[in-house]
């Protein structure tokens, strides 16, 4: 069913939305795939985040989450994590600014006593219908947020991670092929892509995996929150399943990548989940 115009203001939240995400992963069976494993989602209270954290708890992982303000979205978050025996640390703050991305590894370490699995997931975007639209400090406040917490999380992790440590980055569709109305936003995640190559190549001799996922259209409160209203109403209608993605549908993803049991062998890979997309390139 095809989603209504709607609009929230920015960082958007899941209860305003219409209709509701599937997130929660009520569906989902674990199977202890990630048991006695501590990961760190950024960007984890909800959308894709969120059905991540809950698929990892359900495979057995304690989760730290780092979000902004979203604190009604990250406690739901939390309390699903919980009801799976698992504990979930939450890490409210500003991921453009470089001490808090120390701090979210830092409180992570301290919480859940060591990090196994990093998810950098974070994201935000600004539609514009103009290039000349595009000032300098969205342009710098884009690359703080989407690519330079990756950079600066992942730095302060790398010395904690052991041997089969895992960093799995969320890239799009849009930093494979580029998106007019989010130059910005495309630029970073193309940016993202190229890092996880460039990373995989660094880290595999000590053992430590880096790939990522490149999602198509996906329902989350970043839509309502950062699109117009026409732009969300024909949302994710142009790919060949006529319709946006749910987390759910993406979270298996970052478990299969997350799990040394399925993915042992698998480092600098980007994976395309596009609803049927041929993918560019």
């Amino acid at each position: 069913m095809a989603q209504p115009p709607q609009q929230q203001q920015p960082p958007g939240t899941t209860g305003e939305m219409t209709p509701q995400p599937r997130d929660t992963m009520a569906d989902y069976t674990g199977r202890d795939l990630l048991a006695g494993r501590r990961a760190l989602i950024t960007g984890g209270d909800s959308g894709i985040g969120r059905a991540v954290a809950i698929a990892f708890a359900k495979e057995g992982a304690d989760v730290a989450i780092a979000y902004l303000s979203e604190h009604e979205d990250a406690e739901r978050t939390a309390d699903l994590v919980r009801a799976q025996g698992r504990r979930c640390v939450l890490l409210p703050g500003d991921l453009a600014g470089a001490q808090h991305c120390r701090d979210v590894v830092d409180q992570t370490l301290h919480h859940l006593h060591g990090l196994d699995v990093l998810v950098n997931n974070v994201a935000t975007q600004h539609e514009l219908d103009s290039p000349d639209e595009l000032t300098e400090q969205q342009w710098l406040h884009t690359f703080e947020v989407n690519l330079h917490s990756y950079f600066r999380v992942t730095a302060a992790a790398l010395p904690h991670l052991p041997g089969d440590g895992v960093i799995i980055n969320t890239g799009s569709v849009n930093g494979l092929r580029g998106n007019k109305k989010l130059i910005d936003y495309s630029a970073t995640k193309g940016a993202i892509h190229a890092w996880t190559y460039a990373m995989a190549q660094a880290l595999a001799p000590r053992g430590i995996r880096v790939n990522c996922v490149a999602p198509g259209p996906v329902w989350t409160p970043l839509i309502p929150a950062t699109l117009s209203p026409e732009h969300v109403e024909g949302f994710g209608e142009h790919v060949p399943m006529g319709r946006p993605a749910h987390p759910d549908e993406l979270a298996p993803s970052y478990v299969f990548l997350a799990a040394n049991q399925l993915s042992s062998y698998y480092t600098g890979e980007v994976i395309a989940a596009l609803g049927g997309e041929t993918h560019p390139g």
